[in-house]
């Protein structure tokens, strides 16, 4: 216990120290986490901490990344994809593979070797080029969208990839293998459902499991959290969110598919969830420590020893495969006309080895693929490229973005295309009115909602909602709030707007806000806490009225109208005349000085509105 305790205390004090200073100095949170873990590192060995089987639990970071990615697609956006993912991803991995074969049999090694060592080494770390994106607010670029197609195209090449693998074993390396008989058992030796079944069997499993995560997420996920709302309890929707990546993943690897690819595959099929942003605001902050911790992992596993032996030519191949993918991204840019500072961001975003090389070329050497000595060099090259991508995120920041910035301004609009994105916090009587004037006028909305009763009854009628309350912050992150242009708050408890309006106001001070209030009383409250836009809910209703009223004393509608202007107008004035007099906590009829505000400004602004309200009524009689 003590020892976990220690270990735990290790990394955390490491991230917390090292993260802050590398952001401060403009050098972001993956290469903190990357220094941090280098140097714990002398401490882990010390303390006999086995880095691999850690990495392997923190893997599930990635794992969890990948689920919130797919959140933000849904299938038409995916299918949309469909080129880039065949076209630039594909072809990604088939020209880098192949150049980095033609380098290894120049360095004399046999073409098969070299052909598995250039499909490993064809695949970029998705943990860091996303991370690293969404920090930077690249990830809906031209070139951020390009890099996580490829991203994604790797993750399913890489299925393939375990298959083909152990077709490219040498006769050396299999008789110098001790065990050689049991090279099936040593290359796979976890639980799996695919032991001993025929090829038409394990395609049928295969696909099961894919079927069964589609099906469950379609019509499994929905029911269950709307089972557990009823606890009202948040750490429920917590441990149901765990609960579903987790298994999701555990079912990928029992069928030999990446757990990755299944987390973002059921992602996608909770896009238009009315759960998705609970489940994203629930899952987001283990995903950041997972990664973290992953991240930290990569720098603590770093062999000093070898790489010190054979720093030179080491360092060597590492900038030669980054220069050789950056080439083939590149040519691949041009190709599929990705321009200015966005080619250059695809090109160096991706230029590094991944983390599932790690994996594969531990299964390489298993299947004979790979020997021993070379596989340990590789490693080195794969944890340094990844150490070094910081570094060209950095290089892309402050040397070519600059360049570039006039011709990025200039083409804005077309990069950057704004849907003016909305959220609406509530969707009752108003919010739900509100979501569906805005869409019919063309306007993109997310209205979010913590009453299930509600939230099903307006399923029915085709209204789109979110599950979730929106005076979380985190939730309020993952619904958008980020990139929202506008605000609009319909909750039916004046104290969470309120509350609402207080931390949008705090901490996104440009952000329009339009808020609902209950009574004048209220309107101040919001005033005070800062929102300029506030909508009275019954009083637009209560002037139709009166302005029916007037009617039906026998004014005509043209003059009801006009009077109904001129009250509008005054009460509008008297509200902002009187707002500094308010105090938020204390009624009205306890407010000595917000009483005597408003009967000196009633007792001088009265006559004349009566006055105005007669003279409309003598042209209505003329």
């Amino acid at each position: 216990m003590t020892d976990a305790l220690l270990l735990t205390f290790v990394f955390l004090i490491a991230g917390v120290i090292a993260v802050p200073i590398a952001s401060r100095l403009g050098l972001g949170s993956v290469l903190g986490y990357l220094l941090a873990g280098i140097i714990i590192s002398p401490i882990l060995t010390l303390l006999q901490v086995d880095i691999v089987s850690i990495q392997h639990f923190a893997e599930l970071g990635v794992v969890m990344m990948l689920f919130l990615v797919g959140l933000e697609l849904n299938p038409k956006k995916l299918w949309a994809l469909k080129s880039r993912l065949i076209g630039l991803g594909g072809g990604q991995v088939a020209l880098t593979a192949v150049l980095i074969m033609g380098v290894g049999m120049l360095l004399n090694q046999d073409w098969r070797t070299s052909l598995a060592i250039g499909l490993i080494l064809a695949l970029s770390s998705t943990a860091i080029v996303i991370q690293t994106l969404t920090e930077k607010g690249l990830m809906k670029s031209d070139g951020g969208q390009s890099s996580f197609s490829v991203l994604l195209a790797q993750d399913i090449v890489v299925i393939p990839m375990l298959a083909f693998i152990p077709l490219l074993a040498t006769p050396e390396l299999i008789e110098s293998l001790s065990h050689a008989n049991d090279l099936a058992q040593t290359a796979s030796h976890s639980a799996s459902l695919l032991d001993g079944l025929e090829a038409w069997q394990t395609a049928l499993v295969t696909i099961g499991a894919i079927a069964t995560v589609v099906l469950g997420g379609s019509f499994l996920v929905t029911p269950i959290f709307r089972f557990i709302s009823v606890a009202e309890l948040r750490e429920l929707f917590t441990a149901t969110a765990l609960m579903f990546v987790i298994g999701t993943t555990l079912l990928m690897s029992l069928v030999g598919l990446s757990p990755a690819l299944g987390a973002f595959l059921a992602g996608v099929v909770l896009a238009n969830s009315p759960y998705r942003h609970e489940l994203e605001s629930d899952i987001a902050p283990f995903k950041g420590l997972l990664l973290g911790l992953f991240f930290m992992t990569v720098g603590a596993g770093i062999n000093f020893a070898l790489l010190f032996d054979h720093f030179l030519s080491i360092l060597g191949l590492t900038i030669g495969l980054i220069l050789i993918k950056a080439t083939a991204l590149f040519i691949l840019g041009r190709i599929f006309n990705i321009r200015g500072s966005n080619k250059w961001l695809f090109a160096l975003g991706l230029a590094q080895a991944g983390e599932f090389g790690f994996v594969l070329l531990s299964f390489t050497v298993n299947n004979a693929v790979i020997s021993k000595e070379v596989a340990d060099i590789l490693l080195l090259v794969v944890a340094l490229s990844m150490l070094l991508t910081p570094m060209l995120f950095i290089i892309y920041d402050r040397i070519i973005a600059p360049h570039y910035a006039a011709d990025q301004t200039a083409g804005a609009h077309d990069n950057f295309p704004d849907d003016n994105k909305i959220l609406i916090a509530g969707s009752g009587r108003m919010g739900s009115t509100i979501d569906n004037l805005l869409r019919l006028a063309g306007f993109h909305s997310t209205v979010i909602d913590f009453s299930v009763k509600r939230l099903r009854a307006l399923e029915r009628f085709g209204v789109k909602n979110y599950f979730g309350d929106a005076t979380r912050p985190d939730l309020l992150k993952a619904a958008g709030i980020d990139e929202a242009s506008l605000l609009i708050i319909a909750i039916d408890n004046p104290e969470h707007t309120t509350k609402l309006v207080k931390y949008v106001k705090e901490h996104y001070p440009d952000l329009h806000i339009i808020a609902r209030a209950f009574d004048n009383n209220h309107v101040y409250d919001l005033w005070a806490s800062g929102c300029r836009d506030i909508i009275r809910e019954n009083y637009d209703s209560s002037l139709r009225m009166g302005r029916s009223a007037f009617e039906a004393l026998g004014i005509s509608h043209h003059k009801a109208e006009q009077m109904i202007d001129v009250f509008n107008q005054h009460d509008k004035v008297s509200m902002v005349e009187v707002a500094d007099a308010h105090q938020i906590g204390v009624p009205f009829h306890e407010n000595s000085v917000f009483i005597d505000r408003l009967k000196q400004y009633l007792e001088e602004k009265n006559p004349q509105l009566q006055k105005a309200m007669k003279d409309i009524q003598q042209q209505a009689e003329e």
